[in-house]
């Protein structure tokens, strides 16, 4: 994909401004109300463009992110959103995230049809004026677009989300819902009656992820909130079966026209259903029992609740939305050029070997061929760190850390230790 820089050089102004920005030690309370802005974007383009608009401003009580390391970016990602203060230019938040809209612009169909793809964020209410950055890059790590729009905090048109909360209750709080990560559980297709057997499932999918290492070591950092959200119609859309339902996320598998690929494009929707509700990440059940999901790095993860797998499914999309851990599986019809040889992929358990040192080079032993050969030895194939050929679903050119992994295939148990390095390092850049 090579997309035209249309305002490159503007947004590469934007970008040097942002990294030059000064990110000071900082106080939440003196920066940021308590108060959660939902910014609605929406990400618009082809093969050989994309912008980013604003549809809107929301504000809601209480803030459920993160109260320190606030001007850092946890992971690169395919986006990025930064607030400035307006008046000093400093860098008071940062965070980043994928979009489905930046894997579409790689597919066959962006060279025929522009189409425009919803993406709210999350962000604190800051206390004075500012400036929000957003900015989308291609697989070479370089801006394909950066733009800016003003914010102040008493703008009258800043919608506020006064509704009643939808009903809900926790499975599992350990902890105040300001210092805790706050996981939301959403149904898809469940009706009215079938919202006992939401409950149940959503309790199973819960002690999956905590039954996992890192996630069973911090587990007190952690709580999850079951949300009654009905739909009109049981099941899940299924485009390939000429089956469609009125689900109350909007999501359908076949996306790119991939069988097993369930995502939603409704975004807005999804994020309603949560107000009043504490929520940093979102997992949407789906009442299914066909195989598949999706999971995007700080935006939410999908999966079947009654399908072959489903756990297991549940936990790898739980890696890639809350973890932004990569795709370890590599297949000889997958994309041989997702991931370039000359740039080092940003999730931390795939690496090209361009930059090998910022990955997990000092967890593999001295003397560990290169590529490592693969042994299928039952007692080592889960552990033994080296430097394994096919990930990101190219067979050549990209490495994994060990043979199998929970990010690579379904009958593994847990995370590898490179893995598990990763999501320890997220839960505590978001709780220490």
């Amino acid at each position: 994909m090579h997309l035209e820089r249309k305002g490159l050089r503007m947004a590469f102004v934007i970008l040097f401004f942002v990294l030059s920005a000064t990110v000071k030690a900082q106080c939440f309370e003196s920066q940021f109300a308590d108060s959660t802005l939902r910014a609605d974007f929406i990400f618009v383009g082809d093969c050989d463009k994309a912008d980013v608009y604003l549809d809107g401003y929301n504000k809601s009580k209480g803030w459920y992110g993160r109260r320190s390391n606030l001007g850092r970016l946890p992971l690169l990602g395919n986006g990025q959103v930064w607030m400035l203060d307006k008046a000093t230019g400093d860098t008071i938040y940062a965070n980043s995230f994928t979009s489905l809209f930046l894997e579409w612009i790689a597919t066959p169909e962006s060279h025929t049809v522009g189409r425009a793809y919803e993406h709210p964020i999350l962000l604190p209410m800051p206390r004075r004026e500012a400036t929000i950055v957003v900015q989308l890059v291609d697989e070479y790590q370089k801006a394909i677009c950066t733009r800016s729009f003003p914010l102040n905090p008493a703008d009258i048109l800043i919608r506020e989300l006064n509704a009643e909360p939808l009903p809900h209750h926790y499975i599992g709080k350990q902890s105040d819902a300001m210092k805790a990560i706050d996981i939301a559980f959403l149904p898809e297709g469940y009706t009215q009656e079938q919202m006992v057997l939401f409950h149940d499932d959503c309790v199973a999918a819960m002690k999956a992820i905590m039954e996992h290492r890192p996630f069973s070591e911090y587990a007190d950092r952690f709580n999850f909130v079951v949300v009654e959200a009905p739909s009109k119609e049981a099941g899940n859309s299924v485009p390939r079966e000429h089956v469609w339902k009125n689900s109350v996320c909007g999501s359908s598998f076949d996306t790119f026209y991939t069988e097993r690929y369930n995502t939603t494009r409704h975004l807005r929707q999804v994020h309603e259903l949560l107000t009043g509700i504490p929520y940093e990440h979102i997992i949407i059940l789906t009442n299914s029992t066909t195989y598949g999901g999706g999971g995007f790095y700080n935006d939410y993860c999908i999966a079947s609740s009654h399908a072959q797998w489903t756990t297991e499914v549940i936990v790898h999309e739980f890696g890639h939305s809350f973890g932004g851990l990569g795709d370890e599986y590599a297949t000889e019809s997958g994309c041989d050029n997702f991931y370039p040889d000359d740039v080092e992929p940003w999730e931390q358990n795939i690496t090209t070997l361009k930059d090998f040192r910022s990955k997990w080079a000092d967890m593999v032993d001295k003397g560990t061929p290169v590529p490592t050969p693969v042994t299928k030895d039952e007692k080592t194939r889960y552990t033994k760190v080296g430097v394994y050929e096919g990930a990101g679903y190219q067979t050549k050119g990209v490495y994994r850390p060990v043979e199998d992994c929970r990010m690579r295939i379904n009958n593994v148990k847990d995370f590898c230790p490179v893995c598990q390095r990763a999501l320890t390092r997220m839960i505590k850049f978001y709780t220490e």
